[in-house]
């Protein structure tokens, strides 16, 4: 039930919509039952008979007070009548329960993207993207499908209110029996609830853990058939694979199980009520016919709003592990205090940086000073903060204790998001989408046109082999890029970089997958650029070192200047 709560506090407006639909809708269905007992007494010739009910005499009554007469033809309509109002309300609340479908699973997605989005990197790298696919698909849907079955149960929970209400009416002793019956019946099944609950939990668990592992396997599967050992990672999904279908298996049974006793113990149910109704308590055959009808109804609402409540467990494990991981990137999201425009009219100065990754020292005391237009090369062995250098320049990570300082005003008192702004970043691993080279370019910007796309092209040095392409600028390349050559891609996410005229561009491994030739031609462009672009490239390639304007060693937490040569001036 707490689910079901969930839902209505995080929807407000719409569970409000949907209740109020529902409410009408049985009020309508409740009345055109009342009318069934002067129906059924006519119909049975018991209308003048002593033994005819409260409820039958104070119908005629209220028909009679408001001017019409209960006849046949009569009581059909207001039946009739009172039933497709119901419908037509019933149209109304589902077609919103329809539409809040939907709004759920986009909300929940939007939520978990954009709590993540603005997570923290450290955070982000801890996530698998597996695990995170799975959650914005699929449990998004099944979230969106737990809400749909919590507003089930409590449409279903309304018309027995009303079915009870018109039940007591005629007889008080029989519908509280029916209902503490149905009662006995919920509780007594709510073991198969229960295995429901966690056969739903479980898949939920094994869904993440497969989509991750498959995710992992996709990413290098080129590898893994190049060694032949596609078969070990094929072994594994079959075994994830069977595991789920194992806990999907017990969801069906439980299900199954609930109808398949739940149906015949209704029969038995109302056989006994029939019974005692007509043998021990007397009652008029209207009555009798009524009070069955209803009564059935009754213990067959309950019945189906617990196979309803038994989906709506099923999935809300989905719900709850969304909202959990969109709690945990909220909880981890990263500290923007800063509210000063970076310019960058002076340079970038790193003063007195230290940093760890927890018992591991990176940097003690790293100091480096980027002049503005300038073409600066960072190198050094795996391991020893190179990257992390450059996170910390982009504000991905915080110093602990030291500043990151543009133009001598700390990073930390700086709009992080417009410093981002003027940043061009090109990472080691270079992953395009399987999309245009345009759309890889431009990713959306909407500020960003297809003469951007070029000219960043030109400057990359990619147009000649982009403009020989079979569709040019919209042609896909693949997967990860991979109907590319590892130069072309890494060309490709270099003129992405430079799309939107950044004052700042980061370079992590550049010209790693470049044949000597392109790797000539991109130190080339990066000189120029550096005239009017200041530029920090890590790097072990002696094109690159030899084409940079200075260059660093880092080593053991510390920086060595290799060379200081003349920059640019004009």
């Amino acid at each position: 039930m707490r689910t079901l709560f969930t839902y209505i506090m995080v929807f407000p407006r719409r569970s409000a919509f949907v209740l109020l639909a529902l409410l009408i809708a049985g009020i309508a269905e409740g009345l055109s039952l009342t009318a069934l007992l002067p129906l059924i007494s006519i119909a049975v010739g018991e209308s003048d008979s002593s033994n005819d009910s409260g409820v039958g005499r104070f119908i005629e009554n209220a028909l009679q007070n408001i001017g019409i007469e209960p006849a046949l033809d009569t009581i059909l309509i207001i039946i009739v009548g009172g039933m497709f109002f119901k419908g037509i309300v019933l149209l109304l609340a589902n077609r919103q329960v329809g539409y809040t479908v939907a709004h759920v699973a986009t909300a929940l997605r939007l939520d978990l993207i954009e709590a993540l989005l603005a997570s923290r990197w450290q955070y982000y790298l801890r996530q698998s993207v597996g695990s995170l696919a799975n959650s914005v698909a699929t449990e998004a849907y099944r979230a969106a499908n737990g809400f749909e079955h919590s507003v089930n149960v409590l449409a279903l929970a309304i018309q027995v209110i009303v079915y009870a209400i018109v039940a007591l009416f005629i007889s008080w002793e029989a519908t509280l029996a029916s209902l503490f019956i149905g009662l006995f019946l919920l509780i007594a099944l709510n073991r198969l609830v229960s295995a429901t609950r966690r056969a739903g939990n479980k898949q939920t668990h094994l869904l993440r853990d497969l989509l991750a592992y498959l995710s992992d396997v996709l990413s290098s599967v080129k590898s893994l058939k190049a060694m032949a050992r596609d078969n070990v990672a094929d072994a594994i999904l079959h075994e994830q694979t069977q595991f789920l279908e194992k806990a999907t298996r017990r969801e069906v049974m439980n299900r199954a199980a609930l109808t398949a006793l739940q149906e015949p113990i209704l029969a038995a149910l109302t056989a006994s009520g029939l019974y005692i109704a007509l043998v021990i308590w007397e009652l008029s055959l209207p009555e009798v016919m009524l009070m069955v009808f209803l009564l059935t109804r009754i213990l067959g609402l309950l019945n189906k709003t617990q196979r309803r409540h038994q989906q709506l467990v099923a999935q809300e494990s989905a719900f709850w592990a969304l909202r959990k991981a969109a709690e945990d990137a909220r909880a981890a999201a990263e500290r923007a205090t800063g509210t000063l425009q970076p310019h960058l009219q002076q340079g970038i100065t790193l003063d007195h940086v230290k940093f760890d990754y927890g018992q591991k020292s990176i940097f003690k005391d790293l100091n480096i000073t980027i002049p503005i237009n300038t073409f600066t090369a960072v190198m050094g062995p795996s391991g020893v903060g190179k990257s992390t250098l450059l996170d910390l320049l982009c504000g991905l990570t915080e110093p602990q204790s030291g500043e990151v300082q543009i133009d001598g005003v700390p990073l930390h008192d700086i709009n992080l998001r417009q410093w981002r702004h003027m940043i061009g970043y090109v990472s080691q691993d270079t992953i395009l989408l399987h999309d245009s080279v345009m759309n890889n370019i431009l990713v959306g910007e909407p500020s960003l046109t297809a003469e951007d796309a070029e000219r960043a092209l030109r400057q990359a040095g990619a147009w000649e082999f982009v403009s020989a392409l079979p569709d040019g600028l919209q042609t896909v390349v693949g997967e990860r890029g991979g109907l590319l050559s590892g130069g072309q891609r890494q060309r490709i996410a270099i003129a992405r970089a430079l799309a939107h005229n950044p004052s700042f561009l980061i370079l992590d491994e550049p010209t790693s997958a470049l044949d000597p030739e392109s790797e000539q031609t991109i130190c080339e462009t990066l000189q120029q650029l550096s005239k009017n672009l200041t530029i920090i490239a890590v790097s072990h390639q002696p094109a690159v070192i030899n084409a940079a304007d200075r260059v660093f060693i880092l080593s053991n937490g510390m920086v060595e200047q290799l060379s200081q040569l003349p920059v640019h001036t004009e």
